[in-house]
């Protein structure tokens, strides 16, 4: 396994027989920050300092991280020659900016960020103050707890670092068991947003999906659920577009409908979403040749008149519910 060796200036050395290691702080006790350190504390790295201000944070951190002092964040960069700063994306600018002006930041420290939607641009500040800048963004929803350790193991990370610390960055995603993979900074927001439309956007769709079936009289959705999604997933992985199947694909406009009617009914916040997707998909199904044109128009019809608020079952007169139908949530990640 690569070892990452501390940079000239910081409190660790290496010798030719022994690996150098790191003393580690983290500054955001959330769901990721704990079990990165917890990562690295395997590989042999030593955590020292972690700062958290909720509750949670703290009980988090006493978990993952037992004996490691609970402290505020300008002592965890007194203390750690590598710094993981694992707080919300909108709040990362502030902080940075933040601990460089008051000094916190050291010369020759390794000050990580695991925000997905920025490079290292947004180090800036502590670049200027001497700090080693890296983007280090693991592709891995996180629970809180030990589990996240173990999920870390063939987890991709998204890198981005100055050249001359490439190398680092890469070893130290390889000693969380994470496999490196370089994103530019340019396409850091790009990135970001293909994650959370493929990961966040799931899970809504899954807990809408779950709830139907529950109004349906299933009584356990996931058991239901698991197999299919699991297969999807598989085949969508493996074959992209040409793992579609259903009713948008097919061109089964009648059943589309009656779809939408159905969740305007009893779901009524759904059919937005639901419109939503049967498009994009519908366009996909075109464009890849797996939905025929003369299919194409019919449902397209059908899709169109939800989205002006006067779609209708086939049989049934004028929609009376549109109100409601352009209600439906926007997802949106943090």
């Amino acid at each position: 396994m690569s070892t990452v060796h501390p940079p000239e200036g910081t409190a660790g050395t290496d010798t030719r027989d022994r690996p150098a290691r790191l003393t580690v702080g983290v500054v955001g006790a959330g769901r990721v920050g704990p079990a990165l350190a917890a990562s690295l504390q395997l590989a042999g790295h030593r955590p020292v300092a972690v700062s958290g201000v909720s509750d949670a944070s703290r009980r988090r951190a006493e978990k993952m991280l037992p004996g490691v002092a609970l402290v505020p964040p300008a002592e965890v960069l007194q203390r750690a020659d590598l710094v993981l700063l694992t707080v919300p994306d909108d709040a990362l600018p502030g902080l940075v900016t933040g601990l460089a002006e008051t000094g916190a930041v050291r010369p020759g420290q390794l000050l990580v960020h695991t925000s997905g939607r920025y490079g290292v641009s947004v180090l800036d500040p502590a670049l200027r103050a001497g700090a080693l800048p890296l983007a280090l963004h693991p592709a891995m929803t996180f629970t809180g707890s030990p589990v996240d350790v173990q999920r870390l193991a063939g987890c991709s990370f998204g890198v981005t670092a100055p050249g001359e610390l490439r190398l680092a960055a890469e070893a130290l995603v390889i000693e969380m068991g994470g496999e490196p993979e370089w994103i530019s900074e340019e396409s850091r927001p790009l990135y970001h947003a293909a994650l959370a439309l493929g990961s966040n956007h799931l899970i809504t769709l899954v807990a809408q999906s779950m709830e139907l079936l529950r109004k349906a009289g299933v009584g356990a959705p996931d058991r239901m659920l698991g197999p299919l999604l699991g297969a999807a997933l598989d085949n969508a992985l493996r074959s992209g577009d040409a793992a579609l199947t259903g009713p948008v694909a097919r061109g089964d406009a009648g059943t589309v409908a009656a779809h939408i009617a159905e969740l305007r009914e009893h779901s009524p916040q759904t059919v937005a979403g639901y419109v939503a997707m049967a498009r994009a998909t519908a366009d996909r199904a075109l464009a890849h040749g797996l939905l025929k044109a003369e299919l194409a128009e019919d449902l397209l019809g059908v899709l169109a008149d939800e989205g002006t608020g006067t779609g209708s079952a086939p049989g049934d007169g004028p929609g009376t519910d549109a109100d409601d139908d352009e209600n439906g949530p926007e997802g949106n990640d943090r």
